[in-house]
């Protein structure tokens, strides 16, 4: 479980500085320059996000059950996913209305998705797992709309050319991964 805890930390730390201590964070880019802030910052969540696979992984080999989820919490799972996949097409898509009113699309995407799986699962991993990514992407997108409130953002305005496109790549990417990538990637058949 330590490895999967220290690879949380390595990986939701790396995304979470910016909130806690902007200023900082912004004094670390001069000292080492812009790039040199994104390739730490690239170190910091590679180590982490290998820490968090090796560390699921080990944890599949002695599971712990937490709780027993309604099996209707799967079929659930994956109209939370659709959608949590559609949003992050959002946030790459221009022109898109979704990020209009959502503002920060990947982080409730991520959110959605986490929320979705913490119910479906009934792990101890899983529960840390989905319980760390979806108190993340929470803070972080209140935190991100008190900044751009701050700040005066304002999000282009989407079209109904960039709203098609961004639910036929969400649901294609979802569709992709659901049926082929989550078993190979991950070992479980969604469907299956």
């Amino acid at each position: 479980m330590w490895l999967l805890i220290i690879g949380l930390v390595l990986f939701l730390g790396a995304h979470s500085v910016h909130m806690p201590a902007p200023a900082w964070r912004e004094r670390q880019i001069l000292r080492l320059g812009k790039n040199g802030w994104k390739g730490l910052y690239s170190v910091v969540s590679g180590v982490g996000l290998v820490a968090i696979i090796w560390g699921f992984g080990l944890e599949r080999a002695q599971p712990a059950m937490f709780y027993m989820p309604p099996s209707a919490m799967r079929h659930l799972n994956s109209l939370f996913t659709l959608l949590a996949f559609v949003l992050v097409a959002a946030a790459y898509v221009p022109r898109n209305h979704i990020k209009t009113w959502v503002g920060h699309p990947m982080l409730a995407g991520v959110a959605l998705w986490a929320f979705g799986h913490l119910f479906a699962t009934g792990w101890l991993r899983d529960l840390l797992l989905f319980g760390l990514f979806f108190a993340w992407a929470v803070a972080d997108f209140v935190v991100s709309h008190m900044r751009d409130d701050r700040a005066g953002v304002v999000h282009p305005g989407g079209t109904v050319i960039g709203d098609v496109l961004t639910v036929v790549v969400g649901v294609v990417a979802w569709a992709a991964f659901a049926f082929w990538l989550h078993l190979s990637l991950i070992g479980v058949a969604p469907f299956g």
